[in-house]
């Protein structure tokens, strides 16, 4: 490699403990990521009510749209920046970090038009209700227009992880969630701003969280440190990052799409319901934080073992990941189908009862499915890592016919346990259709790839 310090090599050492180590910074920063909404979620329920809190909540999937269209393609962006450097290439590294910029800023700004451009419509589309349609508009159009702050952020802290630093993301998530909780209180409670405040409060703190990670890495990434040469990555550069990014991307739109379905089949039974799915939905996003971050790390973790050739290494860790998503899946489904109902008082102040259970019964439905889910997250962001963009892509697919066809049914028979039962539909045809994948890969098409390590990868 070039002079420079390294920020974490994943291409030697013990795959479990590197595995370790690198997941929970990242399950840590999601959680905090999660306050942004999540803050809003119990402000806006506590000291506005109930129908403001489903004002928020029925935007959710289209929240996780715009945030899953930015983490998937800045991730796949990113994912050659991973493989370079674990080839020890830092030139062409830093130009695949260059193309990762132009190519964001580019999409964030066609994104947010846009989305600004459409949102009403696709809010009269999704059936939102009459009473809570001024604030969910109010609420969604802001968080549009901070799209850019907010894949600032995400493309920095792709970049850092890319080159295994997973601990610096979260010290800013931290200070920016804070930020964000203060912002809350101010704009809701001493300037009434209701779901317009909360929005305001996240976006910029997304701002903050964007702009310490570019400070940081002016600073103290000497690997990052660009020169002129470098924001002149070659066409085929550009190719290969959109060949990954744009599918990584869509998977993630798919998905939401999938649960936009959903939204819309909620919708239908009313607002109270509303508020309790939102409920469940903020407690559920905490919980299976673990599974986005280890995504995040067996992505990493493959992208710079493959640019390494190390075939053995990328085999032992997805075995090593795939142990530990099982016994966290195990832990977690024991907590939130016995004790995860009891959160609904973080969000409301009203109906409480009505609410709970309710949210008891969501929480029912998808922790017993926690182990498919684990295996969408790991096998779906280890074949991205890989350089694998299309084949992912498929399994979203299966992801949205399994919600789909069971949010129309739910919606025929107007029942709620129908929709919460929408999302492990998904997980288990997604799951399942990324497990032949990798199996495939594993077997036959990594051999194309490195045919003199055929010994490593009998059949």
């Amino acid at each position: 490699m070039e002079n420079g310090k390294v920020q974490h090599d994943m291409t030697s050492g013990n795959p479990m403990k590197l595995i370790l180590a690198f997941t929970l910074p990242i399950f840590i920063g999601n959680v905090f990521q999660q306050f942004y909404n999540m803050a809003d979620a119990i402000i806006v329920g506590k000291f506005v009510g109930t129908k403001a809190l489903a004002a928020v909540g029925s935007t959710g999937t289209i929240m996780f749209l715009i945030y899953g269209f930015a983490v998937g393609m800045t991730a796949g962006y990113t994912v050659l920046t991973a493989q370079k450097f674990g080839a020890g290439d830092l030139k062409a590294m830093r130009q695949t970090v260059a193309g990762a910029a132009i190519l964001s800023l580019i999409v964030g700004i066609l994104l947010t038009a846009a989305f600004m451009i459409f949102m009403k419509p696709l809010l009269i589309l999704m059936n939102t209700p009459a009473d809570i349609f001024d604030d969910a508009y109010a609420y969604i159009m802001i968080i549009s227009g901070g799209i850019l702050a907010q894949m600032l952020y995400n493309l920095l802290a792709s970049i850092l992880r890319a080159l295994g630093n997973s601990t610096v993301p979260l010290y800013f998530l931290i200070f920016s969630a804070l930020i964000n909780i203060v912002l809350d209180l101010v704009l809701i409670i001493a300037f009434h701003m209701g779901a317009a405040g909360a929005a305001v409060a996240t976006v910029i703190s997304q701002g903050v969280s964007g702009l310490l990670c570019l400070l940081y890495i002016a600073r103290k990434v000497p690997e990052l440190r660009m020169r002129r040469e470098d924001w002149r990555p070659s066409g085929d550069m550009l190719k290969i990052q959109l060949r990954i990014g744009l599918p990584m991307a869509l998977q993630y739109s798919i998905t939401a799409i999938g649960t936009m379905m959903v939204q819309s089949s909620l919708n239908i039974l009313g607002s109270t319901l509303v508020a309790a799915y939102t409920a469940a939905g903020k407690i559920e996003q905490v919980i299976t934080q673990a599974y986005v971050a280890m995504g995040t790390t067996i992505a990493t973790y493959s992208a710079q073992n493959m640019g390494a050739g190390d075939v053995r290494r990328i085999r032992q860790g997805f075995r090593s990941i795939t142990i530990l998503g099982i016994l966290y899946s195990v832990i977690a489904a024991a907590f939130i189908m016995t004790a995860g109902k009891y959160m609904t008082y973080l969000f409301v102040s009203e109906d409480v009862g009505v609410i709970m259970d309710s949210v008891d019964i969501y929480l029912k439905c998808i922790g017993i499915f926690f182990i498919p889910l684990a295996v969408v997250n790991i096998y779906r962001n280890g074949i991205q890592g890989l350089g694998y963009g299309f084949l992912p892509m498929t399994a979203g697919i299966a992801e949205l016919v399994g919600r789909g066809i069971v949010a129309v049914i739910a919606a025929e028979k107007r029942s709620y346990t129908g929709v919460c039962l929408a999302g492990p539909a998904a997980w288990v045809l997604a799951g399942s259709l990324l497990l032949v994948m990798y199996f495939y890969i594993m077997k036959k098409d990594i051999k194309k790839i490195f045919p003199e390590n055929e010994k490593e990868y009998p059949n």
